[in-house]
């Protein structure tokens, strides 16, 4: 057994080593590059991984700048055996989920680790000493870094790449997590839908005028050229519409416009699609719903293999031009509004004007399990569900 070691500068958590086995913090810029590149090296044969661009993962962890740090304290680990780093992982104090779930409450994301229980163990051991110290009393994930990114660990439909925006992982991952007392908090699911096989029933054509003409909604596509003002927009339907969803955490303006900003470099305007009704006084229509999809980036980014340079940028513009699929990311409406059938109003629409822009095939997704409604929506529409991805937690 190796002697542990301590580099904590006396706040608490020791650094385990145990046969040549080290687990320590992210500190310096060495750490960094070693935690942004090790899933580069553990993926690099994996057929269906596809590698993020550096500086987007550059971004995501740029816990001084990143907007969504300013309301979290966070804390990243590595694993290493000699030399070579085995693992890595990222403690989360939500503040803002804590206050909005009157929680106690710690999350781990960013996890990546060979097939290495002592080192897994070890890293979620550190990550949740690290929460307990903070006064969390349960650890979930994985958030990257929460509900409003990346998040999930796939534990069915290995068979196939990721859409854009989602999650993958080795198989082994879940036996690894359970191992250490992890149990599932909530699955995720991910629908294929194909043009098809798309059922657009007359009861569901019938539910969309009913409701058109019951609530006086009007459909329009996304104006990017008015987009500080359309994000604002979205931000607070968003902020009312997801409210009462498990795992919802409020976003801020901030960082509400830091992932507009993101999803602007590959959102279609003509597939999103924004609800809006005229109310008594107002000097313009209210956003009270949208239904946001995109193209699925993820199959120009396999061909950059996660750099723009020298020529992956000429990469992703050349095959973004033949990408035929979308990912639906969210559809919903204002609270007040969820009972009366608006969802029929944007399956109509997708049903009639999706393929016209050339979109044959795509995934709805996530779905949360409990979510009923949207889940029987998505079967009756055609929908196949062909991956989960689930949330894992443990008492601390």
């Amino acid at each position: 057994m190796a002697q542990t070691q301590s580099a904590t500068s006396g706040q608490g958590i020791k650094e385990r080593a145990s046969d040549s086995l080290t687990i320590r913090r992210v500190q310096s810029g060495r750490d960094r590059r070693s935690f942004l590149e090790l899933p580069y090296r553990l993926y690099r044969k994996d057929p269906h991984w596809v590698a993020p661009l550096r500086i987007a993962q550059k971004d995501i962890l740029n816990v001084a700048k990143h907007p969504f740090y300013r309301t979290s304290e966070v804390e990243m680990f590595l694993a290493e055996r000699g030399r070579r780093v085995v693992g890595r992982i990222m403690a989360i104090l939500n503040r803002a989920h804590n206050e909005f779930h009157n929680e106690k409450a710690g999350g781990f994301g960013f996890f990546e680790v060979e097939n290495d229980r002592e080192a897994s163990s070890a890293l979620l051991d550190a990550a949740g000493q690290w929460l307990r110290q903070r006064g969390a009393e349960v650890i979930r994930g994985p958030f990257n870094p929460s509900t409003n990114y990346e998040c999930g660990l796939l534990v069915e439909g290995f068979d196939s790449d990721p859409f854009v925006m989602m999650t993958y992982n080795p198989v082994y991952y879940a036996g690894l997590l359970e191992q250490c007392g992890f149990r599932k908090a909530m699955d995720l699911y991910a629908y294929s839908v194909n043009h098809e096989h798309f059922n657009q029933s007359d009861k569901m054509k019938r539910i969309a005028e009913r409701t058109r003409s019951r609530t006086g909604l009007t459909l329009r596509t996304v104006n990017l050229k008015d987009f500080a003002n359309e994000v604002e927009r979205l931000r607070a339907v968003y902020n009312d519409a997801w409210s009462k969803n498990w795992g919802f955490v409020p976003v801020t303006r901030e960082e509400f416009e830091h992932l507009a900003k993101d999803l602007k470099q590959i959102v279609d305007p003509q597939v999103v699609y924004i609800a809006e009704r005229v109310e008594e006084g107002a000097a313009e229509p209210r956003a009270v719903g949208f239904f946001l999809a995109v193209p699925d980036f993820n199959q120009a980014l396999k061909k950059a293999k996660g750099r723009l340079l020298p020529f992956g940028i000429l990469k992703l513009l050349w095959h973004s031009r033949k990408i035929h699929t979308i990912r639906i990311i969210t559809m919903g409406t204002i609270k007040e509004l969820q009972s009366l059938g608006v969802a029929a109003i944007f399956y109509n629409e997708i049903y009639s004007k999706v393929p016209e822009h050339g979109y044959g095939t795509g995934e709805m997704s996530w779905v949360l399990e409990s979510n009923t409604l949207m889940n029987r929506s998505a079967e009756l529409l055609g929908g196949k569900r062909y991956k989960t991805y689930r949330i894992y937690e443990a008492k601390l």
